[in-house]
């Protein structure tokens, strides 16, 4: 099989983020995988008031956790279901103001070897659907055990 070929699906992903990590929502949907695809996968935050500071914009600590939570989604749907991985590494440019509503994550695998999963992220927003952040991560991978 190929490294970039999923083995977990948006729904899968869903359900084993509500298992192994609950306080991630809350009991709601603010955090979602809405699709897994091979090299990568789109993640949604469903921002609302509770996103939002002063000025109304989308804080960027919620940006922060969508491009993690992407990264995450990517190592999980892509390297296997181990809860275990974890960030080794983001950076992330703010481009324009977020509202709330859905802001989409598109995520891809740029390199995916045994111990290491580098992505990037664009989160966009809005109804002429731009690029409201950017960022790249560095996921590490636990040894099969």
């Amino acid at each position: 099989m190929n490294a970039l070929t999923p083995v977990m699906s948006a729904d899968e992903i869903n359900l084993f983020l509500n298992e192994i990590f609950p306080q991630l929502n809350n009991g709601s949907e603010d955090y979602v995988a809405t699709e897994v695809f091979p090299g990568g996968c789109i993640v949604r935050l469903n921002a609302t008031d509770r996103h939002i500071r002063p000025g109304g914009t989308v804080s960027g600590p919620a940006l922060f956790a969508l491009a993690d939570i992407g990264g995450y989604v990517c190592v999980l749907s892509h390297a296997g279901r181990d809860a275990l991985s974890v960030t080794t590494n983001i950076s992330i440019n703010f481009m324009r103001k977020a509202e709330a509503g859905p802001i989409d994550g598109k995520c891809r695998i740029l390199k995916l070897g045994r111990s290491l999963m580098v992505f990037d992220i664009e989160m966009i927003a809005g109804p002429d659907q731009q690029v409201v952040a950017h960022a790249t991560g560095t996921y590490s991978i636990p040894p099969k055990r």
